[in-house]
């Protein structure tokens, strides 16, 4: 069985529309999980695995419009915090398919995760 994949994020993104356009392309069913509406159940693990570094989107607008008081001195807790009240403050996309994640969209990056695997010797 084919563990489903899911793509988590912002709908009206530009790279979750790549992402979207990649993975129609290249025939992978996916479902969308839009977490401003449907809020971060999956957060707190994904930090736990990835790092809140790695989740944490600083180059996007909603984090530079942060006063530097919330932008110093981060660690995991603040972090969640911040993402929970901003999730747009989260990278996107975060695609899952079972122990899966992928953070962000490189075309290689799913290319290489979504290749088929090669029959044993």
């Amino acid at each position: 069985m084919v563990e489903p994949v899911t793509l988590h994020g912002i709908r009206n993104c530009d790279t979750m529309k790549r992402a979207v356009a990649w993975l129609g392309a290249h025939g992978i069913a996916h479902r969308f999980h839009d977490y401003r509406l449907h809020g971060l159940p999956d957060l707190e693990a994904w930090v736990d695995r990835l790092g809140w570094t790695t989740l944490l989107n600083r180059a996007g607008t909603t984090f530079r419009k942060l006063p530097d008081s919330a932008r110093q001195d981060l660690d995991a807790p603040r972090a969640l915090t911040l993402m929970r009240a901003q999730p747009a403050m989260i990278r996107r996309p975060v695609l899952t398919r079972g122990a899966l994640i992928l953070v962000g969209f490189v075309p290689a990056t799913y290319a290489e995760a979504f290749a088929p695997a090669a029959p044993p010797d």
